[in-house]
């Protein structure tokens, strides 16, 4: 499975959805973005925030992806995939918090279980065949855009 089989809607989406982690690190790195930043926008919007608060959205967002998933399943699978479905979200919430390196460090932690998720839902077929083909690159570029807050 390669990029040629994603739909390119998703993959455009996905790609341009890395913006704001790639964004934060770019500010991390680059003083003279972070003030520029700082003074057009606002500073939520560059170095670690941007990355912290958007990898919360985001991984509540996967959440609404898997339950949706879990929609196409039956009976006990059903129910297995919506339980499974609203871990990511209750993780963010639960454990996004006390500091940018802890809660970056969580943020990685649930963006690795949910790849994990991401993989049984397609083992068990009710995500697109093309579906880990996206999530295996884009979560890498999640969690490499994360490490510098946590470091």
């Amino acid at each position: 499975m390669t990029f040629a089989n994603i739909p390119k809607s998703a993959l455009i989406l996905s790609l341009a959805g890395l913006l704001p982690f790639v964004w934060g690190v770019v500010t991390i790195y680059s003083p003279a973005l972070m003030q520029m930043t700082s003074s057009w926008i606002g500073p939520r919007f560059n170095g670690p925030y941007i990355g912290l608060a958007y990898g919360t959205v985001i991984l509540s967002f996967m959440s609404g992806v898997l339950w949706g998933f879990a929609t196409k399943a039956t009976g006990g699978q059903a129910a297995t995939g919506y339980i499974l479905s609203v871990l990511p979200a209750i993780w963010a919430f639960a454990m996004v918090g006390g500091g940018p390196a802890s809660a970056g460090m969580n943020l990685i932690a649930g963006f690795a279980a949910v790849l994990v998720l991401d993989f049984a839902f397609w083992h068990w077929g009710l995500a697109p065949r093309w579906w880990m083909a996206l999530r295996v690159p884009v979560t890498a570029i999640v969690v490499i855009c994360l490490l510098p807050v946590v470091l």
